[in-house]
């Protein structure tokens, strides 16, 4: 196995752990039995397991932007756009393995002593917020709109996963309906 494939068989065992467990929750010991690859050959590749999790959130950060590009790529127009960010979240909560924001789970268990990890999520999240600027800026949208649009989305992913109901998606999209109906009213269907 070389570096590459040994380094993708650490984070996708990290992933699975740590987004079922929680960070602290997961031994070394745990994650190279998840994995199959030797505690020596794993600190090989990473120093620490701090530098396991920033790996599996720079992987995460793929994954999110990849997903609500391509949501927001099949919109058949620029309103649905920005409502294609709710569709991907309700596809995502209704998955069985949801249990909510990776990054906000990481900043909660670690955010207050790594800071490698609160600027990696904080980076994700700035990220998030100029994508969905950028689609309200495509729309003819005031600057206003996209920082509301963006604390629904997140706002939606805290409550599904605290109250485990992913109709959370759902009530975030009807209000963005609301908000974008009253930012563009040229674009109400």
């Amino acid at each position: 196995m070389n570096d590459i494939e040994t380094r993708d068989r650490v984070i996708a065992a990290a992933d699975r752990l740590f987004y079922l467990r929680g960070i602290q929750a997961v031994s070394m010991d745990q994650l190279r039995a998840e994995a199959g690859i030797p505690l020596k050959r794993i600190y090989a590749e990473f120093p620490s397991k701090e530098a396991i999790v920033e790996a599996v959130l720079r992987h995460r950060t793929r994954i999110w932007a990849e997903g609500v590009q391509d949501a927001t790529d099949r919109a058949a127009d620029t309103r649905g756009k920005l409502l294609a960010v709710y569709d991907f979240l309700d596809r995502w909560f209704e998955t069985s393995d949801f249990r909510g924001c990776v990054f906000i789970n990481s900043f909660g268990e670690l955010g207050a002593t790594s800071p490698s990890i609160a600027r990696i999520v904080r980076e994700q999240k700035a990220s998030f917020q100029r994508y969905v600027a950028d689609l309200v800026a495509e729309a003819g949208g005031p600057e206003s709109l996209a920082p509301q649009l963006a604390l629904l989305a997140e706002g939606a992913q805290t409550t599904a996963a605290i109250s485990g109901d992913p109709s959370a998606a759902t009530h975030a999209r009807a209000a963005a309906e609301t908000l974008i109906d009253a930012a563009l009213p040229a674009l109400v269907p």
